[in-house]
């Protein structure tokens, strides 16, 4: 059991004590307060309303405008109907009962803080529609329509994603862009996807210097591919992951990120040309530092 489990895990009364998980985050994320000194949000409905969503649904909680600990009721599959856009000071916490948002587009954290997704799972996630979508009790904007990512971050900061599965979606699992930072991914079982995790939007976005991100304790598992993460420009301690059998590498980065790789395991693949677990593209392999215990980019 690791440092976060064993902080909530052994606790007999976490049930009725839920806000502590807060106190749980380690990493670049260790700030993050998600929906601590809020209310109590119950989802009962697996019902979608973009524009106007109602009381009990889970998209009437994320977008008010005050902290909100989000539960749910019981088990459900929330098929979204256009991207779920997250406010500020939210925890959607998914202990206690077995959720699942797929099928449809997936999650945004766009230009908000302290936000906590824990114990959900998020797959199957398709690209949304261009069209108004509710991002407070009191704007309704037109959306582009979203890539189709499981979890977007972009230009937010204290965000903590923990204890999810997370497989197959049109664009990325897991996005983290366009400055964001305190960031942890912790905990996390990822599986059946190409690119998995970017973190830094491109190689001339040089705002993304600020990025800190923390992914730790994550297993990621089989039919993976490429990007665990990609890092670009910023930040990335990557520590105490399992890595299984990826088809081309593992973690890789360009545009001068740094890169902190320290007690991962990796399963390579048995095909001789996919053991590749670093890549960094746009230069020399023999500039490279490294020893056994740590990794440098």
């Amino acid at each position: 059991m690791n440092v976060i489990d064993s902080c909530w895990r052994t606790k007999s009364d976490w049930a009725v004590n839920r806000k502590a998980l807060a106190n749980c985050v380690v990493g670049y994320g260790k700030a993050t307060l998600g929906g601590k000194y809020g209310a109590i949000y119950v989802v009962t409905s697996p019902y979608d309303d973009p524009v106007n969503p109602k009381p009990g649904a889970l998209r009437y909680g994320v977008i008010q405008s005050v902290p909100l600990w989000i539960v749910f009721a019981r088990d459900m599959v929330i098929k979204l109907k256009n991207e779920l856009i997250v406010n500020s000071f939210k925890t959607i916490d998914g202990r206690g009962a077995k959720v699942e948002i797929a099928y449809g587009p997936c999650i945004t954290i766009q230009g908000v803080t302290n936000v906590i997704i824990h114990g959900i799972s998020i797959h199957d996630c398709k690209p949304g529609m261009a069209g108004q979508v509710r991002s407070s009790p009191t704007h309704a904007g037109m959306r582009g329509g979203s890539d189709g990512d499981a979890i977007s971050v972009f230009a937010s900061s204290n965000i903590w994603i923990d204890h999810c599965y997370l497989a197959r979606a049109k664009d990325g699992l897991i996005d983290v862009i366009h400055a964001s930072t305190g960031v942890t991914i912790s905990n996390n079982y990822i599986t059946q996807h190409d690119k998995v995790m970017l973190l830094g939007h491109n190689d001339k976005f040089i705002a993304d210097k600020v990025m800190k991100i923390t992914l730790v304790f994550n297993h990621f598992g089989e039919g993976l591919i490429e990007r665990m993460p990609r890092v670009r420009i910023g930040y990335a301690h990557v520590a105490n992951n399992k890595y299984d059998e990826w088809k081309m590498y593992a973690i890789g980065g360009s545009a001068n990120p740094t890169i902190f790789s320290e007690g991962n395991y990796f399963v390579a693949p048995d095909n001789r040309s996919s053991k590749q677990v670093t890549k960094r593209e746009a230069t020399n392999w023999q500039n490279w530092k490294c020893n056994r215990q740590r990794m440098c980019l």
